[in-house]
């Protein structure tokens, strides 16, 4: 089993910067993908970014070049540094960890989510 905590939001100004924390606890070992998702009032969940075990990048496209998703070692933690933030994103932003179980299925965990509001 896995488990993830996010940690860093808050509210910001306009052009100001966050950061958000993942720390995944458990068989971390199992982990193949890490990333975060984001749900605006009103709108899906949708993905922001993620990071597999062999060092791939994943962006959505308006986010590329304003946040940039990295990670410590093996998973511990993985960071969302966001720049130049925006009202609309404004959301709670979701980390994940899609894994392989010990019958070599695969499951995805979701952490409880951490508010991040843009506004002056």
């Amino acid at each position: 089993q896995v488990q993830v905590v996010e940690s860093g939001g808050g509210l910001v100004q306009p052009g100001g910067s966050l950061r958000l924390s993942c720390a995944a606890s458990g068989n971390i070992f199992s982990i193949y993908t890490m990333g975060w998702y984001r749900q605006a009032p009103g709108k899906q969940r949708e993905l922001v970014a993620n990071i597999t075990s062999g060092g791939m990048l994943n962006y959505q496209d308006s986010m590329k070049g304003r946040f940039t998703i990295s990670r410590d070692g093996a998973w511990n933690p993985v960071y969302l540094q966001m720049n130049s933030l925006k009202p609309e994103d404004t959301a709670v932003y979701y980390c994940y960890a899609a894994y392989y179980t010990s019958s070599y299925s695969q499951d995805v965990v979701w952490g409880q989510g951490t508010q991040v509001t843009v506004s002056s």
